[in-house]
């Protein structure tokens, strides 16, 4: 898994005993070269098509493959089924049939030469859903005990059950944008939100954020860097005010658009956002009827990396992966390509 915040690559060896049992053997998060680091943090700029993605699709395979290697030499893996791949997004625009994830599955393949399920959105784009969120799955079957399952990664997204259908959709940036100016600042990221608390709130600024037009739509919906470059960044540089403020009332933002969107229960937060102790703060102080549930750093690190392995093992079942109550596509569906 490779997510839109470019922590870096989280490798998962686990076991399925069935679709709801599993055990994480080993786990693992490469953080990317900086060579990679700086191809992957500007590649949106690239547009449909442009030959320079098709061969970083093929080079980021190849890294994919790898990677892979290396984990299964130094953890002495000796059985694998199958390689399940989410890879990076590059775009994603639903609303116009394009979704484009790189790091091929044929190259992991062919270093690796073991199964390998990919592409795991095309499809129910092409049925006339999101192509996202696609973890809702895996939070029915292997987290049904909470209310809601809650990422806060790159973007953060809900799942939750009603009315017996799983419902899912993302709700607004987090970390693509805090650390963005974390590293403004020379920081890698906003670390337990030692920087943000110093900032001071904006509430021009947070007011104009709350009303963007995304949070006014309604599910099923799901973002990517296009809002980010269309409508988030070009709003905070009209702003002429310090980073660190820019990141103070942004997790105000977040804190509002999380909580404004859950009722009350119990809610699993995983994802890098899940350390940030300044927005988990603002959250409960903003919705006293939440009951944030941090679980084991396994699960917060690796939550989407393990439940791609599940969409991939229930691919080659050939059973549902991908929810059209979730995404809003045609029909149920199981999603991704297989290579082998």
């Amino acid at each position: 898994m490779s997510g839109t915040s470019l922590d870096g690559v989280d490798l998962v060896y686990a076991e399925f005993k069935e679709v709801n049992n599993f055990t994480i053997l080993k786990a693992q998060t490469i953080p990317y070269p900086q060579d990679w680091f700086l191809k992957l943090k500007n590649i949106a700029d690239y547009p449909k098509g442009a030959k320079e993605l098709e061969v970083l699709d093929v080079e980021l395979g190849k890294y994919y493959g790898e990677l892979l290697l290396t984990f299964i030499q130094q953890h002495n893996i000796k059985q694998i089924d199958l390689i399940a791949s989410h890879g990076h997004t590059v775009h994603h625009q639903p609303e116009l049939g394009y979704t484009l994830q790189i790091g091929s599955g044929e190259e992991i393949f062919k270093k690796t030469k073991i199964k390998t399920v990919h592409d795991f959105r095309e499809q129910d784009v092409l049925l006339g859903g999101q192509g996202a969120p696609l973890v809702p799955i895996g939070d029915q079957l292997l987290f049904s005990e909470y209310d809601y399952c809650l990422n806060l990664g790159g973007f953060s997204n809900v799942s939750y059950q009603e009315d017996g259908q799983r419902k899912a959709f993302d709700i607004c940036p987090v970390n693509t944008v805090l650390n963005f100016y974390a590293n403004q600042l020379g920081f890698d990221y906003d670390q337990n939100g030692e920087l943000s608390k110093k900032g001071i709130l904006n509430k021009e600024l947070l007011v104009e954020l709350n009303q963007l037009t995304f949070y006014l739509s309604t599910a099923p919906k799901s973002l990517g860097v296009e809002f980010l470059k269309q409508e988030v960044y070009p709003l905070l540089n009209k702003y002429s005010i310090p980073q660190i403020d820019i990141m103070r009332t942004f997790v105000e933002h977040i804190a509002y658009q999380l909580t404004v969107k859950l009722a009350k229960g119990t809610v699993l937060v995983t994802g890098g956002g899940a350390y940030h102790a300044f927005l988990i703060r603002r959250m409960k102080e903003l919705n006293p009827n939440l009951t944030l549930i941090i679980p084991s750093k396994e699960i917060v690190d690796y939550k989407e990396a393990l439940v791609f392995g599940l969409l991939g093992l229930l691919k080659l079942k050939g059973q549902v992966n991908c929810l059209s109550s979730v995404t809003g596509a045609s029909k149920d569906h199981a999603s991704g390509t297989v290579v082998f």
